[in-house]
């Protein structure tokens, strides 16, 4: 009970309404960053891959 009461009052319900508004928001930009994020890596590991296979080939790629 002790560590409750040194957090002090609640705010008030418009004001945690809006926090967890901007969390929200927050969190669906973060997805959305996610998923192009993924996207690169996965075409980055493509292109790398595709690369080493043509140097043990015997290309000269880079």
């Amino acid at each position: 009970m002790l560590p409750l009461l040194q957090l002090g009052a609640l705010p008030s319900l418009p004001a945690l309404l809006v926090g967890l508004l901007a969390i929200a928001v927050v969190l669906l930009v973060g997805r959305l960053v996610m998923k192009v994020a993924w996207r690169l890596v996965i075409i980055a590991i493509i292109a790398v891959a595709v690369l080493w296979l043509l140097g043990m080939l015997g290309f000269q790629v880079i």
